[in-house]
């Protein structure tokens, strides 16, 4: 299927991915590098360039412990940049973000699809994304970024993220957006330890039939560190892997900073799963 992203389109019927790019000073990866107008716009570029399928905007860190910022300091560092990149790429542009004021500026601007942590549940904004009928991604969080990672607990984390979803989604249907509109990702490091993660990834397929697609954000992230033993600039080959498995395991968007290398891999693993 083809997700509509205000008149512009992705193509779901094979994995594709998401080009990270984080106006922030803070972000665990890639923070403080794309603040300035022209350096952001030259990332997306590449990123396109390189077989990015969208281009997903931060404004607020939501790495582990980290503090909020107000929704004009969010608009402030996102809105030049989303005008900008909406209106000289071919491709759709998310926004990562849970504010409505955010996700009304944003959309105004021109972006195509709401990329949210909290799932719609701050104040205002599922109006917002029914009024603009533009498709939205609802992730799961345990707890709040500043604390999400203090000793996090699940009986079944699988069942429970899957249920969580499960019940945003019905919360978002019954509120006018349709089910083709609606994406949703688990949340991998989101209040997960590593055995939480990894059981996520495991059963990945799971969450398959939930919505129009599953997006995964595991790129770079400290369980990729763990398994690895290595620091955040020297995770690719993990996050290949784990992209690798991610796709196979039915996830149609895979949010990544190494766009050239993941969209390479994942034409291998779509070649695979396409074969007879």
């Amino acid at each position: 299927m083809r997700l509509d992203c205000a008149g512009k389109f992705i193509d779901l019927s094979q994995p594709v991915v998401m080009g990270v790019l984080n106006i922030t000073p803070d972000s665990f990866s890639d923070g403080g590098h794309y603040r300035q107008l022209t350096d952001a716009l030259r990332r997306a570029e590449a990123m396109v360039a390189e077989g990015a399928a969208i281009i997903d905007i931060g404004g607020e860190s939501t790495r582990p412990g980290a503090l909020p910022v107000s929704a004009q300091e969010e608009l402030d560092r996102v809105l030049p940049v989303v005008a900008r990149l909406a209106r000289e790429l071919p491709v759709p542009i998310s926004v990562d973000t849970s504010k409505s004021e955010v996700m009304r500026e944003a959309i105004s601007a021109g972006a195509g699809l709401i990329n949210d942590v909290r799932a719609l549940r701050l104040p205002g904004a599922l109006e917002v994304v029914v009024a603009s009928g533009v498709p939205v991604c609802l992730m799961h969080m345990r707890g709040e970024p500043g604390i999400m990672q203090r000793e996090p607990y699940y009986a079944d984390v699988v069942a429970e993220v899957r249920a969580f979803l499960a019940e945003r989604v019905h919360a978002c249907e019954a509120a006018g957006i349709p089910g083709d509109r609606i994406l949703v990702d688990p949340g991998f490091g989101f209040g997960k330890t590593l055995a939480h993660n990894l059981s996520l990834l495991r059963y990945l397929d799971r969450f398959a039939g939930l919505a129009a697609g599953v997006v995964v954000g595991l790129s770079r992230k400290s369980m990729i560190g763990s398994l690895s033993n290595a620091p955040v600039g020297e995770r690719l080959s993990g996050s290949l892997a784990a992209a690798v498995i991610a796709a196979w395991q039915g996830a149609r968007i895979i949010r990544a900073h190494d766009v050239r290398e993941t969209v390479q891999a994942l034409r291998v693993c779509a070649g695979v799963l396409e074969a007879d």
